[in-house]
């Protein structure tokens, strides 16, 4: 479903900053009169019904990252400023087909080694559908997604998730898609990572349950709460 036709559900929950994969363009985006318009957003892809929006509906504001790289699909590097805060912030739908290499997680694991230096110890995230999890790593082939982990490890950054429900890699209990919006075929393959000094600051970490989103997309919100201190 289109993201106009869900922004109401979405912003109930009131984001600071929203990323949405699969989003249609800005000049196909009419919302209603009752839905807010977002301070701030940027757009990347070149299918006007289906690329990567990042949203802003706080005093958050975005600039690309000089270094940007179109060639990793679709990632997007930001410099994120406001509210007393400056962040890098990476908003991931890793899709690309036309990569010998690999279409899904090896975007994310070649995005780490382009952007090695905004990889920060501190103010980082990286954050969207990474279309990856640990049950699918091929074991020869470098850049898999346990590879994806380890290496954001030793930059001291790590899952929300993971970190928060003290869970392993591969062994969700959560799921964040649903194959063919089937509830029988669940998978977790929509992640948060953030750098140490913002861990240390996460207040909650909600999955969307199948039963009230599953009308909206195939994949639920993982919403990401931190303090403000």
């Amino acid at each position: 479903m289109a993201f106009r036709k869900k922004a109401g559900h979405i912003l109930a929950y009131k984001p600071d900053i929203l990323i949405v994969p699969e989003c249609e363009s800005p000049e196909n985006l009419k919302y209603s009169d009752a839905i807010p318009k977002p301070a701030d957003m940027l757009w990347f892809g070149e299918n006007r019904h289906k690329g990567l929006g990042i949203f802003s509906y706080s005093g958050f504001r975005f600039k690309r990252i000089r270094n940007h790289n179109p060639d990793l699909k679709i990632i997007i590097p930001i410099s994120v400023t406001g509210n007393g805060q400056k962040f890098n912030l990476f908003a991931i739908w890793a899709n690309n087909p036309t990569d010998p290499d690999g279409q899904y997680v090896e975007q994310v694991w070649k995005t780490i080694q382009h952007y090695n230096r905004q990889l920060f110890r501190k103010n980082t995230i990286l954050i969207g559908d990474f279309n990856s999890n640990t049950i699918w790593d091929r074991k020869y082939r470098v850049g898999n997604h346990t590879h994806v982990v380890d290496r954001l490890k030793k930059k001291g950054i790590s899952s929300c998730y993971h970190t928060h429900h003290g869970q392993q890699h591969g062994k969700e209990e959560q799921p964040t898609y649903y194959l063919y919006r089937h509830k029988d075929k669940p998978y977790h393959l929509d992640y948060c990572f953030v750098s140490a000094d913002l861990a240390c600051k996460i207040q909650s970490v909600e999955i969307g349950d199948y039963d009230s989103w599953i009308r909206y997309s195939d994949h639920v919100p993982v919403i990401i709460t931190f303090t403000d201190d």
